[in-house]
């Protein structure tokens, strides 16, 4: 899996671009956030072509890139989301564009996806965790094949993320990230939402919230 990765807006958002290879020209967008024009431009250059947006959560700068990647591509491009985190995507207080920027509401062929499952796209191959805690139904996705895990705003490089806002909880987060993400093998790169990457055993080691 090649993986690609643009710091989007004043947010500073991580959004990763994943292909199964150099060849195929379909890809997946994880968490596509503000100012999305230089997304848009690297997609192109590329000629790759979104066929999946996975999101970690439904915060405004994480999904506020969906709308431009859907007039660009295609309006269908399926958008996956946990259920809890799903009313994030309508209602502008709960995503906090409302009290952040200009309100954001985002439409589109939305599919709900639980901890347990598996994405399969291609080659590509994601398992779901349950990384609740930040909001109410945040999610990450690992690669056993590649040993990559993409965590959003649950576990960053030396910190965890927000649990003050509507949905968080502090438990239920360092809860999510001991059984979800620190029982992956300690060479397993970790993908934030933010931030540079770094690895489960690092974290394990390091992290001042354990």
């Amino acid at each position: 899996m090649l993986i690609d990765c643009l710091v989007m807006g004043d947010f500073e958002t991580n959004c990763y671009i994943l292909q199964p290879d150099g060849k195929t020209q379909e890809c997946i967008i994880i968490d596509p956030g503000f100012e999305a024009a230089a997304l848009i431009e690297f997609l192109q250059q590329r000629s790759l072509i979104p066929q999946r947006i996975l999101l970690t959560h439904g915060h405004c700068d994480h999904i506020a890139g969906i709308g431009l990647l859907q007039e660009h591509f295609d309006h269908a491009i399926t958008i996956n989301i946990s259920p809890f985190d799903a009313p994030m995507l309508q209602r502008s207080v709960l995503n906090l564009s409302a009290i952040t920027t200009a309100p954001l509401k985002v439409s589109g062929k939305v599919e709900l996806v639980n901890p347990g499952e598996t994405i399969e796209f291609d080659r590509i191959k994601l398992e779901i965790i349950a990384t609740s805690g930040h909001t109410a139904g945040g999610l990450s996705f690992y690669s056993s094949a590649d040993k990559v895990v993409f965590t959003g705003d649950a576990l960053f490089a030396g910190s965890i993320g927000r649990h003050d806002l509507p949905g968080g909880d502090l438990n239920m987060l360092l809860d999510g990230i001991r059984k979800g993400l620190f029982c992956l093998p300690g060479n397993t790169k970790v993908y934030p939402g933010h931030g540079p990457a770094t690895t489960i055993e690092q974290e394990k080691r390091t992290n001042p919230f354990f």
